[in-house]
């Protein structure tokens, strides 16, 4: 007789589980919210690697077992049932193909909770969320533990070689940054099944935010495309992947005053500072190389250290370092740390400097934002009651006054010597995701999970609190509502030079809904729309001379687009293996023309413009 061991699902194991797949969909609040009510801070499984995706796996797997019981037996209706099989809804076979899923808008149906204790909604349906836990207030855990014994099976069950199914999980997205994932050829290395028998490794799947969530399992392994340039002509050498990180490469950020630096940080919360400064002689030498000027080491050993910002100050001096250990730190440009402070309870999602470089302004989950006296170490002013939720992004309008954001869907103006704002700017109906500031500080935009972005005015009399007594500035000349997105618009970016035939800048956006966008920023038309992507864009960002925007996103593309023809100049794959380009930064200096990206597969791409002719000769006067 086989004595059979029972299976075990703890609760600490399902919200471990359940944290990693948060932190890897980017609901960032969520996650928060079950490390401290789950208690799973000093949980061994959290000091493991858990694989990302996993979950998914798991359930994917899961679902693979309900279609092998339900057609077991073949016969006439099971061998012709073309019914699709759902996590949630009963399996009926049936000839014809059909799938039942709710409207993409409908509401979840679940149990309503008090709002001032957060929960994990098993609902596949997840809408966007509203407030962050006390960080110091750990709860029961949410999920019950459940121990029960399965009985052996007399042999194997082996899904069918067609096995195919679809996992919808409609939603909003995310804000934060995640990407796909392929089970076939993660990171991880998981022995790979052999044969023609779908398993994990001939599962496909993308964890992208928390819509359109598929799992789509195929007969034998996928082809990819190489990693490389979009084209046949770029010369390789002009293309640098240097490696040093051991995880996702979250941000990058060329110094401004000292060109050959570039700063890195990632999920393992080592920032790396790379000497880059070599250039070539001749238009037939290139530099392939790269090395390490100074590493600052893992700065947090938390469960979560990610680091969420970088920026540098204007004159190169110091670089900022924003983390999700709440911890803000200030380095040298040669790799020493000048200050840390852990004054916010929450993660640091945003870290600027003032253009005078003297003083830096963080944003906090805590729902603080907070000026820092950089030279003197201390913190200079923190702004506390001004949100009624997270705090997501902030910007300088001025050395002295700054617009803040976040999660109650409004933009705050504050001037750094009061506690009570200057203006509030609302309208948004959902989370503001980023803001930023024109470069004459006379305009700020937004862009948010409703799926629109806005231009509000910011010069002194659109600042003043009389500003709807004054003729032609009434609250709804103040602000152009941009519209056109349908999903979380994520990305947001001003060209640095007025680029269309009136003299008018340019604002880009860019969505979850996979495309970017143009605008003209003073009368709100759409001048292009970019539909290249076939992920969700992350990131997005002009060339300093104003000639190109270059977009990043999901699906592990690079692409270059001409503001005077709207249409691809270069493009770059980062390969099928963990695809994701979260930031891009452009550099233009002292006869250097770079591109660095942050990257998913663990390392920063560099390609040197000057030996990629497209980017070259397009002519310099651009015009709409």
């Amino acid at each position: 007789m086989t004595v059979t061991s029972p299976l075990r699902i703890s609760a600490e194991e399902l919200n471990c589980l359940i944290y990693s797949y948060f932190q890897d969909s980017g609901l960032k609040h969520s996650a928060f919210t079950i490390l401290h009510e789950g208690k799973i801070h000093d949980s061994p499984y959290l000091v493991r690697h858990i694989p990302r995706g996993e979950l998914i796996d798991l359930l994917g797997k899961a679902l693979l077992y309900l279609e092998v019981e339900a057609h077991w037996n073949p016969d006439a209706v099971t061998r012709n049932c073309k019914a699709g099989f759902s996590l949630l809804e009963k399996h009926v076979c049936s000839s014809e193909s059909s799938v039942t899923r709710p409207p993409v808008n409908a509401p979840p149906t679940v149990a309503p909770t008090p709002s001032s204790i957060p929960q994990p909604q098993a609902s596949t349906s997840i809408q966007p969320e509203s407030s962050q836990p006390p960080p110091h207030t750990p709860q029961k855990s949410p999920i019950a533990s459940t121990s029960r014994p399965v009985a052996p099976a007399t042999q194997p069950l082996q899904p069918p070689p067609s096995a195919s199914l679809t996992v919808t999980e409609p939603g909003s997205g995310t804000k934060r940054k995640s990407s796909p994932i392929e089970a076939d050829v993660p990171v991880e290395k998981r022995q790979k099944t052999s044969g023609t028998q779908p398993g994990p490794s001939d599962m496909q799947i993308n964890t992208h935010g928390m819509q359109n969530l598929e799992i789509v399992v195929k007969k034998g392994n996928n082809r990819h495309r190489l990693q490389g340039p979009g084209d046949k002509t770029t010369d390789p050498r002009a293309i640098r992947l240097l490696p040093g990180h051991n995880t996702e490469i979250f941000v990058c950020a060329w110094n401004p005053e000292y060109p050959g630096i570039l700063s890195t940080g990632g999920k393992d919360s080592e920032v790396i500072l790379w000497d880059l400064a070599k250039k070539a002689t001749s238009p037939n030498e290139f530099v392939t190389d790269g090395n390490k000027l100074a590493s600052l080491g893992r700065l947090s050993h938390a469960v979560q250290g990610d680091l969420t910002s970088l920026h540098w100050s204007a004159d190169g001096t110091f670089l900022a370092v924003g983390s999700y250990d709440s911890v803000l730190r200030v380095a040298t440009n040669k790799g020493a740390m000048w200050m840390q402070n852990d004054m916010h309870d929450g993660p640091i999602f945003a870290t600027r400097f003032s253009k005078s470089g003297h003083l830096l302004l963080t944003a906090s989950l805590d729902g603080t934002s907070c000026v820092w006296d950089v030279d003197q170490k201390r913190p200079y002013r923190q702004y506390k009651g001004v949100h009624t939720d997270c705090c997501l992004d902030v910007d300088w309008i001025t050395d002295k006054i700054f617009a803040s954001t976040g999660a109650d869907k409004r933009v705050i103006i504050m001037h750094i010597d009061q506690d009570e704002p200057l203006k509030i700017l609302e309208g948004h109906t959902e989370e503001v995701n980023q803001i930023r500031t024109n470069s004459t500080g006379t305009r700020l935009a937004s862009c948010s999970d409703d799926g629109t972005s806005r231009i509000w005015k910011t010069d002194n009399q659109s600042l003043s609190t009389d500003a709807d007594a004054i003729p032609g500035l009434s609250a709804s000349k103040a602000v152009l509502v941009l519209e056109g997105h349908s999903e979380p618009v994520s990305a947001i970016g001003w060209c640095p030079t007025s680029n269309t035939s009136k003299g008018h800048e340019i604002l880009a956006t860019g969505s979850f809904d996979k495309t970017a966008r143009l605008w003209d920023s003073v009368t709100g038309e759409c001048l292009a729309i970019f539909t290249d992507h076939k992920r969700p864009v992350y990131t997005l960002t002009f060339s300093p001379d104003g000639r190109f925007v270059a977009t990043g996103g999901g699906d592990g593309w690079l692409y270059v687009y001409s503001l005077s023809t709207f249409k691809v100049v270069w493009s770059w794959f980062a390969g099928a293996q963990r695809p994701g380009i979260f930031e891009i930064d452009w550099q233009m200096k002292n006869g250097y023309n770079r591109i660095a990206l942050a990257l998913e597969g663990q390392k920063v791409m560099v390609v040197d413009c000057t030996k990629v002719p497209v980017l070259q000769t397009l002519p310099t006067n651009v015009g709409i």
